[in-house]
């Protein structure tokens, strides 16, 4: 269904009509914000199903990051002895786990966005990117659960004399989380929306995601990266938000400036792609399912 409501009655019945949609490139935000009580409820459903029926409950946020740190400490740090740019262990891996989780989390959701909601998309009409959204929202407060067990991480060392600060980047922090939102949603309904007739990318995602994760400086700082092969992991959007990250909330590492508008640019062009291709599925993705 490629539809939207609009509120336009053309008689005395009608309040509400739902029409197709005129341009593949339609993000309408007014009628995203009329349905945001059913957003709310997506968002507490996704929630709550996290951990329904477990007995530890929201320590799961905390626990899965805390045994991924402890684990890369032991391997990366302690074993293959790999630098951090001099931020201690715990920050360096903690900061780049928890921020590679809300992206892939995001772009995992969201790319089964169609074939996981299709017989609630078959049913009744609301906007569709409604899900995506949700996602975000609800990986958000899980990133805040995560956020603060980093903040007692960041606490501890701070008090324990170890040379890490706060910089001034740390005011550009939301828009890194911003932009690695709408880059994971934007891989993500590309994926969603190729998957509803090319069933073989949904096998290839998870194994995708492996070697992406590998490719973006999580275990390791950037400045590890030979120069002849820095330009390929330049390229992985992701890398420049986490190194940026790092800097600006414990003064290590660095800020690139190009390596951002490259990555900032991506995102864009990724987004509004996406964007496009998920409207555009919107038409037909019922029959194919």
């Amino acid at each position: 269904m490629n539809e939207h409501a609009t509120d336009a009655p053309t008689d005395g019945d009608w309040t509400t009509i739902i029409c197709p949609k005129e341009r593949l490139f339609e993000l309408n935000i007014r009628e995203i914000i009329r349905y945001r009580d059913l957003l709310l409820l997506l968002v507490r459903r996704d929630f709550v199903s996290v951990y329904k029926q477990t007995v530890l409950g929201p320590l799961w946020f905390i626990i899965q990051p805390l045994i991924t740190t402890f684990m890369y400490m032991f391997v990366f740090g302690n074993i293959a002895r790999m630098s951090t740019d001099n931020i201690p262990q715990p920050l360096f891996y903690f900061s780049g786990t928890m921020l590679w989780s809300f992206f892939s989390t995001n772009l995992t959701k969201s790319a089964d966005t169609f074939i996981a909601n299709a017989g609630l998309f078959g049913k009744i009409y609301f906007p569709r990117f409604i899900i995506p959204i949700s996602y975000i929202i609800t990986n958000s407060f899980t990133l805040v659960i995560q956020a603060t067990v980093f903040s007692a991480f960041y606490l501890y060392y701070t008090v324990s004399g170890h040379a890490v600060s706060v910089t001034t980047a740390i005011l550009f922090v939301p828009v890194f989380l911003c932009q690695l939102a709408a880059l994971s949603v934007g891989c993500g309904i590309i994926v969603s929306s190729l998957t509803t007739k090319y069933r073989d990318l949904k096998n290839l995602l998870n194994f995708g995601m492996q070697l992406w994760m590998y490719a973006t400086p999580i275990v390791y700082p950037l400045s590890m990266v030979p120069d002849k092969w820095r330009w390929a992991f330049v390229l992985n959007p992701v890398s420049p938000i986490i190194e940026s990250f790092r800097f600006a909330v414990v003064g290590r590492g660095h800020i690139d400036g190009w390596q951002m508008i490259v990555s900032f640019g991506a995102t864009l062009v990724i987004l509004f792609f996406g964007i496009i291709l998920f409207n555009h599925n919107e038409r037909t993705f019922i029959d194919i399912i």
